[in-house]
């Protein structure tokens, strides 16, 4: 059997990071917006919004360098579970468990038409080939 989901999308808000109670795991969870690969009737784009939920030290590099509106490739597993809410109502909830995230833009600085990260520069003879 197998179980692998591949996306790509943005970030609709800032991950969310926590500990577990006990033994303090790392737990980040955020909201990826996937386009659906057609138009709606009105000949709009439409998109998916995919709970994803990251562990250990990828919860923690998530939460440090991913922010609303960044591109993220997430590999991962589909998982749906069920809860009582505080009513005692069965609730679903479908998520994909993250088990790598690629970061597809640089990392923004506080203007957001800028990227950080400092200009290399890179001579032939630094090139090995």
């Amino acid at each position: 059997m197998l179980n692998i989901i591949v996306l790509i999308g943005r970030l609709t808000r800032d991950p969310e990071l926590r500990y577990t109670p006990g033994n303090g795991t790392a737990v980040a969870t955020f909201t990826l917006a996937v386009d659906r690969p057609f138009t709606n009737r009105q000949g709009e784009k439409e998109a998916d919004f995919i709970r994803i939920v990251t562990w250990d030290k990828l919860a923690e590099t998530c939460a440090n360098y991913l922010s609303k509106g960044r591109l993220a490739a997430v590999t991962g597993r589909l998982q749906i579970r069920s809860f009582d809410d505080k009513e005692g109502v069965r609730q679903w909830m479908t998520e994909v468990v993250a088990r790598d995230v690629r970061f597809l833009e640089p990392r923004r600085t506080g203007d957001e038409d800028s990227f950080s990260g400092d200009e290399i520069s890179v001579s032939e003879d630094d090139i090995p080939f």
